[in-house]
C-alpha cells in the first residue's frame, strides 16, 4: 500500500521557531515539505523566549571568544535583514519591541570584570554610555552602563509571521492516537499515518523525517525506535512583574554570568510586563512561586536602584530548555543535528537566534546530504507531489498560535 501514500521530501514534527523556519527554508528551495503540530504553534520554548537576538556577548564574559560566541555571531545581521524584509524569509510582520539591549553592573568587582569580558572578541561590541545617555531605569545604577545592538522581538508575532507564509503546509494532529509510524528499521520511517478525531486518515511516505519538537523530541524518538536519552532538559522558573514599570531590555552582568535579564512587553490594561531571566530564573527552579517572586523583587531592588515596586503584581511560569545531551548537562555551543537513524534527523536549535542556522543545516541534508536512500524526484514530479500534498490536506485543521506567557491563565498578586 506504499503507492497510496503521499510522497514527501521532508515531514517536520514541531511547530516552534525551528520547525517553522525549516519549513520555510525547504519550501523556498522547492522541496515538498509538511509540518505537523499536536498542540499550538510555538507552545513551550518558542513563545516563552525573551526574544533577544543574541550576538554572542553573554558567551564572552570570561574574556574569551568561546565556541558559542563564534557560532552565534553571524545571526543578528541575518535576522535584521529578514525583519527589514531585505532577506528571506521576510519577517516584516514580526514586531520588534527593542532595537538594542543594555548591559549594566552591580557594585561588585566581579561585575566589573564581567563587563570587561563582555567586550572581548565581539563583532558588535557594547558601547559605554555617559550618565545622560542612559535610559531612565538605569540612571541611578552606580556602575557602568553600556548599549549593545541586539534586537528584541515579540516571539508570538514571529511564530504568526512564519506560519502565515505556509498555512497550507501546516496541520494539526491529535496528540494521542493521531500519528502512527510504520518503520522499516529503527529510525527508518517508511510511512506515517495521520488520523483525525472523526476517524478519517491519510498516509504519508516521507524521504526524510525531521524531529524539531523541543521537549517532544524525546517521545517522538521513542516512537521511531530511537533512544530518548539523546536529549536533555535544563529547566527555568521565570518570574514576571507587571504594572507602572519602565520599558527596559537588558542584562545585569555579574562575573561570568548574567545576574538577571529583563525584557519588556506592553499591556494596554496592566502597563508594562517584565520577564525576568538570567541566573535568577535558573536559581528559581528550586523555589516555589511565592519565594521566587520575593527573590525577584529583592534582585530588582538591588540591581535597579530607585525602581518603585510597591504597586507591582507578580507571577511566574516554568519552562524547559530542550537540547541535545552533552557531557555534564551543559548548554551546547551551537544548533544541533543528530542522525542516528535511517531517514530521521533530530534537531535542536539551542537558542531561538540559531533557528536560521539549523534550518540551513537541515536543508543541506534534505537536498542530497544522504539522510535517506530514496531517490529525489525530478522537478516535474516534485511539482506534482507538492500539488498533491496541498490538495490532499486542504480540509485538515490548522493549529492556532500559542499565547505569550503573561496571556496564559496564571495567578498574579502583589507581595
Amino acid at each position: 500500500m506504499a503507492d497510496t501514500a503521499l510522497p514527501l521530501d521532508c515531514l517536520i514534527f514541531g511547530g516552534g521557531v525551528a520547525g517553522l523556519w525549516t519549513l520555510d527554508e525547504l519550501t523556498r528551495r522547492g522541496a515538498n515539505a509538511l509540518l505537523i503540530e499536536v498542540h499550538e504553534l510555538g507552545s513551550g520554548q518558542s513563545v516563552s523566549s525573551q526574544g533577544i537576538l543574541h550576538g554572542g556577548f553573554k558567551y564572552t564574559l570570561r574574556g574569551m571568544l568561546t565556541a558559542a560566541a563564534e557560532a552565534i555571531a553571524e545571526m543578528p545581521p541575518l535576522w535584521r535583514a529578514c525583519l527589514e524584509g531585505t532577506a528571506e524569509p521576510s519577517l516584516r510582520a514580526t514586531r520588534v519591541v527593542g532595537e538594542h539591549c543594555h548591559l549594566w553592573q552591580t557594585r561588585s568587582l566581579a561585575s566589573t570584570l564581567g563587563m570587561i569580558g563582555a567586550r572581548a572578541g565581539l563583532r558588535v561590541a557594547p558601547t559605554l554610555l555617559e550618565p545622560e545617555e542612559r535610559p531612565p531605569a538605569l540612571r541611578r545604577c552606580p556602575g557602568k552602563v553600556a548599549r549593545i545592538d541586539e534586537q528584541v522581538i515579540d516571539p508570538v508575532s514571529l511564530i504568526r509571521d512564519l506560519s502565515s507564509r505556509h498555512l497550507e503546509r501546516i496541520i494539526k494532529c491529535e496528540p494521542e492516537g493521531g500519528i502512527e509510524f510504520d518503520l522499516a528499521a529503527p529510525g527508518e520511517v517508511r510511512r506515517v499515518t495521520l488520523t483525525r478525531a472523526q476517524g478519517t486518515s491519510i498516509a504519508l511516505a516521507p524521504r526524510c523525517v525531521l524531529l524539531a519538537a523541543g521537549a517532544g523530541n524525546e517521545r517522538l524518538r521513542t516512537q521511531v525506535g530511537l533512544g530518548a536519552d539523546a536529549a536533555q532538559r535544563r529547566p527555568l522558573h521565570m518570574a514576571m512583574a507587571r504594572g507602572a514599570l519602565p520599558v527596559l531590555h537588558g542584562h545585569c552582568v555579574d562575573g561570568a554570568h548574567t545576574r538577571v535579564t529583563i525584557t519588556s512587553a506592553s499591556c494596554p490594561v496592566r502597563g508594562t510586563i517584565w520577564q525576568l531571566g538570567g541566573q535568577l530564573s535558573e536559581d528559581g527552579v528550586r523555589l516555589d512561586e511565592r519565594t521566587l517572586q520575593q527573590r525577584a523583587a529583592e534582585e530588582i531592588a538591588d540591581v535597579l536602584p530607585g525602581i518603585d515596586l510597591s504597586r507591582v503584581e507578580w507571577s511566574s511560569y516554568r519552562v524547559d530548555r530542550a537540547e541535545r545531551r552533552t557531557g555534564g548537562g551543559v548548554r551546547p555551543d551551537d544548533a544541533q543535528l543528530l542522525e542516528d537513524g535511517g531517514n530521521v534527523i533530530t534537531a535542536w536549535p539551542t537558542k531561538l537566534v540559531l533557528a536560521p542556522r539549523l534550518a540551513q543545516l537541515v536543508a543541506g541534508r534534505v537536498d542530497g546530504g544522504g539522510v535517506a536512500e530514496r531517490p529525489h524526484p525530478n522537478s516535474g514530479a516534485r511539482d506534482a507531489e507538492r500539488r498533491a500534498t496541498i490538495e490532499g490536506l486542504a480540509d485538515w485543521t490548522r493549529p492556532n498560535v500559542a499565547k505569550a506567557p503573561w496571556d496564559q491563565p496564571l495567578s498574579w498578586s502583589r507581595l
